[in-house]
C-alpha cells in the first residue's frame, strides 16, 4: 500500500510540474496574439486564454469519468473548486499588484464577462440540486442548456469588448514573433496541459482510495489547485506585464468556461449524468464560487469610487471567504 501511495505521490507531483511549466507559456502566447491578431486583452483573455488555461480541468475530468470505475464525484468537484480558487487567485494577485490600482485597470466591460460566469456557475449548482434526468444520446439536457447559455453569453462579450485603442497596441509592445508562431506555441503548451491532466486525474482517484478522503473534497481542494495553476500564473504574469484585462478575463472566463466541461464530461460517462453526482460539498464550494465572483463584480465596478484602504479589504475578504470555504469543504469530506 506505502508503494502504491508513494507512486500516486509522484505522478501527481510529475503531472502538477507539467501543467505550471505548460500553463506558464499561455499568458505569453495569448498576449502575442492578442497583439498579432487585434482581438483585444479581454476577449483573447475570456476566450483564447480561458480556454486553454483551463484545459487540466477538461482532461481531468474527461479522465475522471472514464477511471475503472468512474469517478465522476472528483469531475464536478474539480469544476466547482476551480471557479473558488480563481476567484482567490484574483484577490491575491489584485492585492500584490496594487489593490485599487490594479482594478482601476480593468475595463468596465469585464462587467459582462463576470455576470456570465456567476450564471454559468448559478446554473450549474441548480442543476446539480434538480438532478434532471433527461437527455439525448447520453448528454443531459442541463449540460445541452449549459452549452447553449455559454456560447450565447461569450457572443455578448465578443460584441461589447472594448475595441484595441493606440494606448493598449503601445503598451503590448512587439511581441518579437510572428501570428504562426504564436499560434504554433500555444497550441504545443495547450497539448502539454491536456497530457498532464490525464495523469493528473489518475494519480488523485489513486490517493482518494488509499487515503479514504471523499472524491468531491479532493477535486475541489487539491485537484482544482493544480488545475488552476495555469490560470494563476497567467494571470501574474498578465499583471507583471500591466495586462490586466488579460489576466482577469482569462479568470473570470475560466470560471465560465469551466462549468461547460461538465456537458463535454457527459458523452464519456455511461452511468448517468454527470451533474446530478453532486454531494453536500460540491453545493458548499458552488455557493461560495457564486458569491465570490459577484463580490468580485463589485469591487471592479466600484473601483474609481472605493477608497483604496476599502478596495483592499474587500480583496482580503475574497480571500478570507475562499479559505472559510475550503476549511467547511474540508470538514465534509474528511475519512469518516
Amino acid at each position: 500500500m506505502s508503494g502504491e501511495f508513494a507512486l500516486a505521490i509522484l505522478i501527481f507531483l510529475a503531472s502538477a510540474a507539467a501543467v505550471i511549466y505548460f500553463g506558464t507559456s499561455l499568458a505569453k502566447y495569448g498576449d502575442a496574439l492578442a497583439t498579432l491578431t487585434g482581438w483585444g486583452r479581454l476577449f483573447v483573455g475570456s476566450a483564447l486564454l480561458a480556454v486553454a488555461t483551463s484545459l487540466p480541468e477538461l482532461s481531468t475530468n474527461i479522465s475522471a469519468v472514464r477511471l475503472t470505475p468512474p469517478n465522476p464525484e472528483l469531475a464536478l468537484g474539480n469544476v466547482m473548486g476551480a471557479n473558488m480558487i480563481n476567484m482567490f487567485t484574483l484577490a491575491v494577485v489584485g492585492l500584490l499588484f496594487g489593490g485599487k490600482r490594479f482594478l482601476q485597470r480593468v475595463s468596465p466591460e469585464q462587467g459582462y464577462l463576470i455576470l456570465l460566469a456567476a450564471l454559468m456557475t448559478g446554473l450549474g449548482v441548480l442543476f446539480a440540486a434538480l438532478r434532471l434526468n433527461a437527455g439525448l444520446f447520453n448528454i443531459g439536457i442541463s449540460a445541452v442548456i449549459l452549452l447553449v447559455v455559454y456560447f450565447v453569453g461569450m457572443y455578448f462579450v465578443y460584441a461589447k469588448r472594448p475595441q484595441s485603442n493606440e494606448a493598449e497596441v503601445e503598451e503590448s509592445g512587439d511581441p518579437g514573433m510572428t501570428l504562426t508562431w504564436a499560434c504554433t506555441m500555444f497550441g504545443l503548451a495547450s497539448v502539454g496541459v491536456i497530457i498532464a491532466g490525464f495523469f493528473l486525474a489518475y494519480s488523485v482517484d489513486s490517493i482518494a482510495t488509499i487515503t479514504g478522503v471523499a472524491s468531491s473534497t479532493l477535486g475541489i481542494l487539491v485537484v482544482s489547485m493544480v488545475t488552476t495553476m495555469p490560470e494563476a500564473s497567467s494571470t501574474i504574469a498578465a499583471a507583471r506585464i500591466g495586462a490586466m484585462d488579460l489576466g482577469v478575463g482569462g479568470l473570470y472566463g475560466s470560471c465560465a468556461f469551466n462549468v461547460t466541461i461538465l456537458a463535454f464530461a457527459d458523452p464519456f460517462y455511461r452511468q448517468g449524468i454527470v451533474i446530478n453526482q453532486s454531494e453536500p460539498a460540491h453545493f458548499v464550494a458552488g455557493t461560495v464560487a457564486i458569491g465570490l465572483i459577484l463580490l468580485g463584480l463589485a469591487l471592479i465596478m466600484g473601483r474609481h469610487r472605493l477608497p483604496a484602504p476599502l478596495a483592499a479589504a474587500g480583496l482580503t475578504l475574497m480571500a478570507g471567504v475562499y479559505i472559510t470555504g475550503a476549511m467547511v469543504v474540508a470538514t465534509l469530506g474528511a475519512p469518516s
